[in-house]
């Protein structure tokens, strides 16, 4: 794809739909922000400073349907508040999520582990794959640092409840 602004244009498109302003500023603001993976407050905090009428609920529905859409993949970390990043439908493989469970990081790993698991659900199923999303929850190299100097390092509330 090489211009994801017309790309998300054809599929509203597709769907009777427009690139409004407001969807546009919402998605520039994705697509500025490629490399994190923000909340929706996040995303309406960036994009009314890039227009300042536009409202929370907007963001929120415009998140919605970008992920109907099958544009933006919503990502829930266990935290309690889900995150978003632009990644067209049909696109293949992007990357897993590693999310620190202590200090809630989401770092991305990108080598594909699943091609194996893929290709057995499809034989033994009929189940044609055209996508997956895996979430590891675990400690990011610096939360696994002992915190006391003990070598016991706490665990934390959500640590020990595990994702949601």
């Amino acid at each position: 794809m090489s211009d994801p602004i017309e790309y998300v244009r054809e599929r509203l498109a597709q769907q009777d739909q427009r690139l409004t302003p407001q969807r546009e500023t919402v998605l520039r603001v994705l697509l500025d922000h490629a490399d994190t993976h923000l909340t929706a407050e996040e995303v309406y905090l960036e994009a009314r400073n890039r227009a300042p009428e536009l409202g929370l609920a907007t963001v929120y529905r415009t998140l919605d349907l970008f992920a109907r859409l099958g544009v933006v993949r919503r990502l829930d970390a266990g935290e309690g508040v889900a995150r978003y990043e632009f990644h067209p439908e049909g696109a293949g493989h992007y990357h897993h999520h590693l999310i620190c469970l202590e200090c809630g990081q989401i770092l991305e790993f990108e080598q594909d582990l699943l091609d194996r698991v893929e290709r057995a659900v499809e034989r033994e199923t009929g189940f044609r794959v055209v996508d997956h999303s895996l979430l590891l929850f675990g400690l990011c190299p610096n939360c696994q640092k002992p915190s006391d100097g003990d070598g016991d390092r706490p665990r934390s509330d959500r640590e020990a409840s595990g994702p949601a």
